[in-house]
This record gives C-alpha cells, sequence and structure tokens, in this order.
C-alpha cells in the first residue's frame, strides 16, 4: 500500500497546481489520509470506470500507460518526482480519465521508475 505524506502531497500540489483535475485527485488522496489506492478507486469510480476494489488495480491500469511513462522524456522527470509531463500528456493525448492521470504517475512515482520500466526496458532489447 502507498501512502503519500503530508509532505509529498504538498510537494505533488506545487507540482501539480495547473492541472484542475489533478488537483482533485490530490485532495481525493488527502481525504484518504494519503493512502492511493483508495483514492485511485474512488476517483475511478467518479470517472465512470469499474475498478475492482482490490490493492493491485491502480497497479493494473497503470500498466495501460507503461509505453508512454517509459519513454525518456517522462522517465527522467519521474525519477526526479516531477510528473506534471506525464499528467499533461495523459489527459490531453490518451483515453485516461483526467481524474485517474495524476494517481497514475504518483503511482509510476512512488513504486520506482525503473522497477516500473524494467519489463518494457526488456521488450525492447
Amino acid at each position: 500500500m502507498i501512502v503519500l505524506t503530508p509532505e509529498e502531497l504538498n510537494q505533488f500540489n506545487a507540482c501539480l497546481a495547473d492541472y484542475p483535475d489533478a488537483l482533485k485527485a490530490l485532495q481525493e488522496i488527502e481525504d484518504c489520509d494519503g493512502e492511493l489506492e483508495d483514492a485511485a478507486i474512488s476517483l475511478s469510480l467518479r470517472a465512470g470506470q469499474e475498478p475492482a476494489a482490490n490493492e493491485q488495480w491502480l497497479a493494473s491500469f497503470s500498466k495501460r500507460y507503461r509505453h508512454i511513462a517509459c519513454q525518456p522524456q517522462f522517465r527522467d522527470d519521474l525519477t526526479a518526482a516531477q510528473p506534471s509531463g506525464l499528467v499533461n500528456y495523459l489527459m490531453q493525448e490518451t483515453d485516461c480519465p483526467a481524474l485517474l492521470a495524476a494517481p497514475v504517475a504518483i503511482y509510476i512515482v512512488k513504486t520506482d521508475v525503473a522497477r516500473f520500466c524494467h519489463s518494457f526496458d526488456n521488450s525492447r532489447v
């Protein structure tokens, strides 16, 4: 289970201040006592998704966007815990619901970008 601290929430709020849907997602994470998965499930319901209520739902959902997140232009920023570029791209250029773009990016940051991208990197060899 990934739990964001108040300091991490503040950092992500500052980084994503230009994205109202991301700020809504961060507020939901805060309302869920920092629990990223709980907030993501709640947000997915609001976005019209039908998530499975288990701890691996966000991990599975995030993998849909691995081919994007693991590109060099996003990977470096995610490694530096700066998800705004990926959040913007997910909102503008993919089918990812806007309310879920920030949780996806934060999940990748918090699970370690290199580990998240490992299977993607190995599939391109």
